[in-house]
């Protein structure tokens, strides 16, 4: 049996949330599947930074644009494997009949103002076709097996619900002087990950507002992530901030920086309009961080009862929840040994191994 696997997120070198899971996977995988021939497609330049096993092998595909529906689609009508596994949500136009798709969320349909026109009507159009052309669909949460059920009437019995796991953080030797070179100093709010509408960052400034106003909380607020859609209504929100001298934009942070920015925060804010599975609350909660996160979609799921939930479309209600964690020791114990208890729960061994039973299946 040949199994091919779409690995061209993997191996990016700055890998926010699918790329992360399409790297975990790859990796955990080489344990379940040591005796399996896989092939890995990589876009040209790409490639693992770890060791294969010796059935394994990397194959690189050149192509300038278009690469899944165009380039990696020629590589299935000339040398198609017995199963295809894609981690990213996007099955190429030709495929095997045998093929796996994980899909982490239709945000789009639920944040729609979050994206693009273009953006919206793309992804809708790939992960209705890749539900479609797909054996087997794994969803990362209840919550995105049931908006897949409703949305996209994908059958229940083709859905399998697969979490993702927890992160394995590396300490960060230099990174004092960092946090220092960027101004950042504790106590501090933090929130890490793109910064844009659908995370409800400017809602997060507004909240650092009434807190700095009402509570005279010492805090800055560190937001950290790459800009993304809606970025300009989060500049005029931070401009007209009163406290805008508090509030520090770092940009993308690297693995070791994201753990040393986590593991010293007071709160971590992630009050999202919407998460297939919500990763960086289960960074937060393995850190020993308290989370104050939305009450919709997946979040409750994920987070269990390791985190504070508030209404995402009340800054009061958000600037509330991250009050009630500053003001009260015993709740922010409370919710740092159940947040870290509730992390137990993601593994990415775990997760591979579903992954490969389906693989075999």
């Amino acid at each position: 049996m040949i199994i091919g696997i779409d690995s061209s997120r993997a191996f990016l070198r700055n890998r926010t949330g699918i790329e992360e899971y399409a790297y975990q996977v790859v990796s955990h995988l080489r344990d379940p599947l040591r005796n399996e021939r896989v092939i890995l497609y990589v876009r040209h330049g790409q490639g693992p930074d770890f060791e294969l096993p010796a059935s394994w092998e990397v194959r690189s595909l050149r192509a300038p644009r278009f690469w899944t529906h165009v380039r990696l689609s020629l590589e299935m009508l000339l040398h198609r494997p017995d199963i295809l596994f894609v981690p990213a949500h996007t099955v190429p136009f030709i495929h095997p009949k045998k093929s796996i798709v994980t899909v982490h969320g239709l945000e789009y349909e639920f944040s729609s103002e979050s994206y693009s026109p273009w953006e919206r009507t793309y992804m809708r159009a790939v992960i209705r076709f890749s539900c479609r052309a797909a054996e087997t669909v794994i969803a990362v949460s209840e919550n995105t097996k049931k908006d897949l059920i409703r949305l996209y009437g994908t059958p229940a019995e083709r859905i399998r619900v697969v979490y993702e796991g927890k992160p394995e953080f590396r300490p960060h030797t230099d990174g004092t002087i960092s946090k220092r070179e960027r101004g950042i100093e504790k106590p501090y709010l933090l929130f890490i990950g793109r910064i844009e509408e659908r995370k409800n960052v400017r809602r997060i400034v507004e909240a650092f507002d009434i807190l700095k106003k009402k509570k005279a909380i010492p805090h800055r607020l560190v937001l950290a992530g790459k800009p993304g859609y809606g970025y300009e209504a989060v500049q005029d929100a931070i401009e007209a901030s009163e406290y805008r001298g508090d509030i520090i934009e770092m940009g993308y942070v690297s693995a070791e920086e994201k753990t040393e920015l986590l593991s010293e925060a007071d709160v971590f804010v992630f009050p999202s309009l919407y998460e297939g599975f919500g990763l960086p609350v289960i960074e937060a909660q393995t850190v020993g961080v308290p989370v104050v996160t939305s009450d919709i979609s997946s979040l409750p799921e994920i987070g269990g009862k390791g985190a504070l939930y508030a209404d995402p479309l009340s800054v009061e209600s958000i600037a509330d929840r991250i009050w009630e964690v500053l003001s009260s020791s015993a709740l922010r114990s409370g919710i740092i040994e159940k947040g870290r208890a509730n992390a137990e729960r993601f593994d990415w061994a775990k997760c591979a191994e579903e992954v490969s039973a389906l693989i075999r299946r």
